[in-house]
């Protein structure tokens, strides 16, 4: 790219008012004085193609990807790789120089790094992990898992079929629990991680027994609006270890910021207190 072109980037969703990944990378655009621009892009799934074969043509180096555009625009990546393959959804992609679309997945990464941060010396072979939820996001999170060798994940989703399709596509670490009795296989679990919008402001409560919760587990939430849930305030009651899901979002946006703009950005306690204003 000629030196005098200001590299811009964005997210595409519909909607797409309510991201906060610009001011995510907004903030690491000015911290570290490169002339750049993040952009939300309200793009409808009918325009989604034609979308991006224009954007390298304006400028873009690339873009986020959100709801709901995650899994369909695998179809139109040139190159895949193979954590989003795995997962069958991208959330980051970047027009390389040569012309072709590379779509990633930095979902996992963010979630392990979110985990590594928040509790220094946590290994994912300390025990089995119980994971509840069954969505786009509890893929990512499985993948992850069994990528750094946790050795047996438990999964409970109010649907049935999405945690079996998740075993059929994972393998045989992946053990499904009936929804009625998710809070079993809380027991003895090393890790407790909720994937589902549970417990998030404005959608249903958790009404999972919580009593099975070791107080050596570490707990995390992936939602962060409240940034303590109920979840996360009992396991923090009984001494657990706990993280909130704020950093997740953060972490996984370090990987695409690092290609688009060629700075490797910090994540620090300001930029919390920036994203949490």
């Amino acid at each position: 790219m000629s030196t005098n072109v200001i590299p811009l980037a964005g997210v595409i969703g519909s909607p797409i008012a309510h991201s906060k990944s610009p001011r995510l990378h907004g903030y690491w655009l000015k911290k570290y004085g490169i002339p750049g621009h993040y952009v939300p892009l309200h793009v409808n799934s009918d325009d989604l193609e034609d979308v991006l074969k224009t954007m390298p043509r304006m400028g873009f180096v690339g873009a986020n990807v959100t709801i709901p555009h995650k899994e369909h625009v695998l179809t139109f990546a040139d190159v895949v790789t193979d954590r989003a393959a795995l997962i069958g959804a991208a959330n980051t992609l970047i027009f390389r120089e040569d012309g072709k679309l590379l779509a990633d997945n930095t979902d996992g990464y963010g979630f392990i790094e979110n985990l590594r941060q928040g509790v220094p010396g946590w290994s994912a072979d300390a025990g089995p992990a119980a994971v509840i939820g069954a969505g786009g996001a509890a893929r990512a999170v499985v993948s992850a898992l069994i990528e750094v060798g946790c050795p047996e994940i438990r999964l409970a989703n109010r649907t049935k079929a999405r945690s079996e399709a998740l075993r059929q596509e994972f393998g045989t670490k992946i053990q499904v629990i009936d929804w009625v009795q998710a809070g079993n296989m809380l027991e003895g679990a090393a890790l407790v991680v909720n994937t589902s919008s549970l417990g998030m402001e404005g959608k249903a409560e958790m009404r999972i027994p919580l009593d099975g919760i070791s107080p050596d587990a570490v707990v995390t939430d992936l939602v962060y609006t409240p940034l303590e849930t109920k979840l996360l305030a009992h396991a923090r009651s009984i001494g657990c270890r706990t993280v909130d899901g704020l950093g997740m979002l953060l972490y996984q946006a370090v990987p695409g910021f690092e290609r688009w703009f060629g700075t490797r950005p910090e994540v620090d306690d300001a930029l919390r207190e920036t994203m949490l204003k």
